[in-house]
């Protein structure tokens, strides 16, 4: 693994519609989320993982990601993890030879929709899809492991 360079990104939910059946269901929570790097566990789909992530500096930041067993990770997220837990569909989406990542929040979430692309190195060119909206990536509300302690449906979005 080594090191992630991602960008986050809203989605326009006039624009993307996903295809029924094609997503993979996630759960995932944290065991710390301290200044400096997340312990997270995530099932995706029937797979366990227990991932290691450093703090971000731009898009890019350290991640060391391992399989876990599966009734492991269960019971990690059910008596460990602080809830609300992050619920979300993932649907992975090719485009001009990349893959984006859009996640479809339920839960505490519902309503956010993201995407993300993984890019090789943090100046790599690369073009949006036309349902892609303003780029959050820079916006600490958006990481995964502050929607597990400010959950979305917690946001005051008025103006």
């Amino acid at each position: 693994m080594g090191t992630e360079i991602e960008r986050k990104f809203l989605v326009d939910r006039n624009i993307w519609h996903p295809e029924p059946g094609r997503g993979t269901r996630y759960r995932q929570g944290y065991l710390s989320s301290e200044p400096g790097s997340t312990v997270r566990v995530r099932i995706a789909g029937r797979q366990g993982f227990l991932t290691i992530k450093g703090s971000p500096h731009g898009i890019a930041r350290l991640e060391f990601e391992y399989p876990i067993p599966l009734a492991d990770a269960e019971q990690l997220l059910n008596d460990l993890c602080p809830h609300p837990l992050i619920e979300k569909v993932r649907y992975r989406e090719p485009w001009n030879g990349l893959t984006w990542e859009v996640d479809v929040f339920e839960g505490a979430n519902a309503g956010l929709i993201l995407a993300e692309i993984e890019l090789p190195t943090p100046d790599w060119p690369f073009t949006q899809p036309p349902w892609i909206g303003k780029e959050v990536s820079d916006d600490p509300r958006y990481f995964n492991a502050a929607l597990s302690r400010h959950p979305y449906s917690r946001w005051d979005r008025v103006g």
